[in-house]
Order: C-alpha cells, then sequence, then structure tokens
C-alpha cells in the first residue's frame, strides 16, 4: 500500500486541527466517549467528513485515526479532544478562592449555616457547617484558603482539618470540604462521585426520623405515616425521658432533668443532665420501666409491621449495665440498630455492650476524623458505624472511614440533619461507598425543604435520592426561597473581610 507522504500527512493534520478547534467552539455539549470505537480502513486516510462523524463517536477513535496518520501533530491533537469535557470556561489550574461568606439558615429542620466560596472564574462552592454549630468554625478558615486553587481539595483539607474537633467543632473544616469538592467537580465538569472513583448505586435509600406524639398511639401513627410516604426504612427515638415522673420506673431520675437529655436541660443540685455523661448520672431503670419501653416498642413494631427495619435512638443518660438490661428486653423486636447508648468514646464500654446483647449496635455521629473510628473497628467495640459527615471530616474523608469498615465487614449507616446543599454532599459519599446501608433524613416534615436548591426535584422520592449526574454536588442554591429560612438577625452573605488576614502560626510541629 502507499504511504502518504510527510508534507500530505502534515497538511491533512493541520485540516483535522482545524476541525477539531471548530468542533469545540460549536459543540458545547458533547457526546460521551464511545464504549466501543468505529472500525477504520487502514487503507484509505480518513476524509474530513468521516473524521467529525468519526470524532463524535469519541475520543477513542481519534485516537485510532491519529495513530494511523502517524501526524506530527497527533499528541496535541488528541490531547485537544480528549479533554474536550473540560470546562473551557474554567481553567482549573488557573482557578482560586477570592471570598467565603455565610448566610444562616433556621429550621431546616435545626440551625445550618450555609457556606458560598467565590473564586476569580466566577464558579461558586456551596457547603454547610453542621447543625447547631456556629459559623465561626467557618469564618475562621477564610485566611487559610484566600488565594488558594480549590481542586487541591486534600491538601486544603490537611491545611484546615486542625481547626476541627469532635462534635460541632468540626462542622466548619467539613463544610468547607464540601464547597470545595464541589467547585472541582465544576472545574472539571464532572460529579463529585466520579472524583471519588466512581459510584457503586445510582439511588441512596434513606431513613426518616419521626416525631413523637403527646401519646404511645400517637407516636406509632406518626411511624406508620412514613411507611405510607415510602420510606423503606424508619427510625424512632424511645429511652427514659418517656418514664420520667411515673412512679416506680426510675431509680434515682428524679433529682435529674430526664425529660430533657440535651444541653437545654434544668441545672439542678447534681448538675445539668444533658451535659453529664451517662455513667455518672447513676439513673438506673427498673423492671417495671424497661417493661413499659418494651410495651411501647412492641405496640410501634405491630403497627409498622416486620417487613421493614426499625432502628432506635435517643436512650436517655445512663450506665452500660442498663444498657445491657434495655437492648436484651428489645431483641424480640428485631430493630436495626440501638444507636449511642453511652458516648462513642468509651470504646471499651461499647464492646461490653455489643457481645452482651443480639441486636446490633452502632454510634459515631459526633466523631472526627477516621483515626477514632479505627479503633472502634478494630476492637470490634459496634456493629456498625454511623458517621455524621458535616463532622467527621467531610466527603473524602467519611468515604475513607467507609472503606475501612467494609474491610472488616462492618456497614455504615450515616447521619445528616441539615439543608439539601450537606445531603447532597452526603449523596455523593454514599454512592461511592460500598458498606453504606441508609442514610438520615430530618427534614421530611419542614415545608420548603427542597425547595431550598435547584438543580434536582424531587429530591427524596418513596425513600430514595437519585445520585445526580451533573457537575459538583449538582445542586445550586436557590436564594428566593432560602432567604425565607434566613436566621433572624443574621444578614444574607454578609461581607467577611474581618476573616481575611491570618493571625497566629499554625504549624504543629517544631
Amino acid at each position: 500500500m502507499r504511504r502518504p507522504s510527510l508534507a500530505g500527512a502534515h497538511s491533512q493534520s493541520l485540516t483535522m486541527k482545524k476541525a477539531i478547534l471548530d468542533l469545540l467552539r460549536h459543540a458545547p455539549d458533547r457526546p460521551a466517549i464511545a464504549s466501543t470505537p468505529p472500525v477504520i480502513s487502514s487503507a484509505t486516510p480518513p476524509s474530513r467528513r468521516d473524521f467529525l462523524q468519526k470524532s463524535a463517536l469519541g475520543g477513542l477513535s481519534v485516537g485510532l485515526v491519529f495513530d494511523r496518520l502517524k501526524s506530527p501533530f497527533a499528541v496535541d491533537q488528541e490531547l485537544e479532544f480528549t479533554t474536550q469535557r473540560v470546562n473551557r470556561l474554567a481553567a482549573p489550574s488557573d482557578l482560586k478562592i477570592t471570598d467565603l461568606r455565610i448566610a444562616h439558615l433556621a429550621g431546616v429542620p435545626f440551625t445550618s449555616p450555609i457556606i458560598r466560596i467565590d473564586t476569580n472564574q466566577g464558579l461558586v462552592g456551596w457547603g454547610e457547617v453542621r447543625d447547631g454549630a456556629s459559623p465561626n468554625y467557618a469564618l475562621m478558615l477564610k485566611s487559610r484558603l484566600l488565594g488558594k486553587n480549590p481542586c487541591n481539595v486534600e491538601q486544603l483539607f490537611k491545611l484546615i482539618k486542625p481547626f476541627g474537633g469532635h462534635g460541632r467543632a468540626a462542622g466548619g473544616v467539613c463544610g468547607v470540604e464540601m464547597a470545595l469538592w464541589d467547585l472541582a467537580g465544576k472545574a472539571y465538569n464532572v460529579p463529585v462521585y466520579q472524583m471519588l472513583g466512581g459510584k457503586y448505586r445510582d439511588y441512596v435509600r434513606v431513613y426518616a426520623d419521626t416525631p413523637e406524639g403527646k401519646t404511645y398511639d400517637d407516636f406509632a401513627v406518626n411511624m406508620k405515616k412514613r411507611a405510607d410516604q415510602g420510606f423503606t426504612f424508619l427510625k424512632m427515638d424511645f429511652g427514659i425521658g418517656m418514664l420520667a415522673g411515673q412512679k416506680g420506673m426510675l431509680v434515682g431520675g428524679d433529682v435529674w432533668d430526664v425529660a430533657n437529655q440535651y444541653g437545654n436541660s434544668q441545672t439542678s443540685k447534681v448538675g445539668n443532665y444533658g451535659m453529664t455523661r451517662h455513667p455518672f448520672t447513676r439513673i438506673q431503670v427498673t423492671k417495671k420501666g424497661i417493661d413499659k419501653l418494651a410495651e411501647h416498642v412492641g405496640r410501634v413494631r405491630d403497627i409498622v409491621g416486620y417487613d421493614t427495619p426499625l432502628a432506635a435512638d435517643h436512650f436517655g443518660h445512663f450506665d452500660v449495665n442498663t444498657a445491657i438490661q434495655m437492648g436484651k428486653a428489645m431483641e424480640p423486636f428485631r430493630l436495626a440498630w440501638l444507636e449511642d447508648l453511652v458516648p462513642w468514646f468509651y470504646g471499651d464500654q461499647w464492646k461490653q455492650i455489643t457481645d452482651a446483647i443480639d441486636t446490633p449496635t452502632l454510634t459515631g455521629e459526633d466523631i472526627f476524623l477516621k483515626e477514632e473510628f479505627i479503633k472502634l473497628i478494630d476492637k470490634r467495640a459496634v456493629d456498625m458505624i454511623h458517621p455524621d459527615l458535616a463532622s467527621s471530616g467531610g466527603i473524602l474523608e467519611t468515604k475513607k472511614i467507609g472503606d475501612y469498615a467494609e474491610e472488616s465487614g462492618i456497614p455504615m449507616a450515616m447521619h445528616f440533619a441539615g439543608s439539601p446543599i450537606c445531603m447532597m454532599a452526603n449523596v455523593h459519599c454514599a454512592a461511592a461507598t460500598e458498606n453504606f446501608v441508609a442514610l438520615e433524613h430530618h427534614g421530611v416534615d419542614v415545608d420548603g425543604w427542597e425547595d431550598i436548591v435547584t438543580g434536582l426535584k424531587p429530591i427524596v422520592e418513596k425513600g430514595f435520592v437519585k445520585v445526580p449526574d451533573k457537575p459538583g454536588l449538582g445542586v445550586e442554591l436557590n436564594e428566593d426561597v432560602a432567604k425565607k429560612f434566613l436566621k433572624k438577625g443574621s444578614t444574607w452573605f454578609a461581607p467577611t473581610d474581618v476573616w481575611n488576614t491570618k493571625d497566629s502560626w499554625d504549624r504543629e510541629w517544631s
């Protein structure tokens, strides 16, 4: 076969290069790379028309064209074509953070500070500080981020993670990390899950928490309502708060504000119940009290049925012995898990409980970073882990936590109680993590919750969230609706110049 001359190939390659540039200029919505390349004849060099037709089928076919031609411009041409899906409006290597601001929302269902990170190229990244946390946890990080490239997500995470801590103190670090992934995905025109290695599932299962009722029957009816809404996984709260003030139910409970187990408890002579760690209250539940709780769970189970997984949370503050007694009493009802029976950092007590009962145990919503999860996993202290992505370190760190647990055969459920911004960060992480079970959703009953963002509607449909394929997190803040949730006394994305200047030496080593 007669080969074309070098001059002829050179001329032809210039024509093809022009065709590529024309294609890039006039075809903004380009097709995905084909799974099977077209057959290219070696007998006749492709014409310009053939080239354009085949190039529309995918980068692999173009690579074969260039290889056949042995063109001196082949590498440049192939690189130009195979990077055609990169957003031409953003030059990722030149992307810089120029600002960070907060809009503090309330009632979604709790308070949720929304993070907006601006860049020099007009791209905006969205993140969220964990529910109930201070916006300052994020604002204090601004001086460490200005001028940095948000696409270097892991590098920036290592820069800011020393400023996080367990519980809500991690909210700023995790919220910024979400926004960085959103920006990186938009810069490279891919969804976040793809940058985590791809997805295991197209739909993420959601489990719904359920409000209590005035009576046991009301509570059970609320659980039934969730099932009717299409949720295939439910969770209930029950515990010693239900027994408060009832004769013969609790030993030592009358000196504590047992009905209020959170930080807003009344402070009495013995201390604040909500702020006292479980083993130190010395409250015990009598057999009569445990029987009463078992009766309640049984009635709820009868209404919900046994086809639907039913988890349990928020039992109150009592010691490991009482936790074991309660756990054994609940075994007939086949609960999906018992959550946070004692604080997460009492690993030996968790193992004691886990070894003593047959119902799965679970904890982790307040743990920051993978190291403490690793301790629980290695000692087999719990049957399941339960990170809150807005406390555990953000999207990538939570995936690392899930991957470590998966290697030990331990499933991962995910805690979440924020706006749709944070939910979508969870969805991408859950999609990319093999041992994921279900994601909590606290905003089911919040009117207008799904309208806080645009880009995915409905967000939750019959108990599942479809994993979005749009760049970044896949949603944008709907400012008109979100402003309705603005916390009283706060300002909508107010200037934050006071946080621009770094005023400390942050290195952790000498």
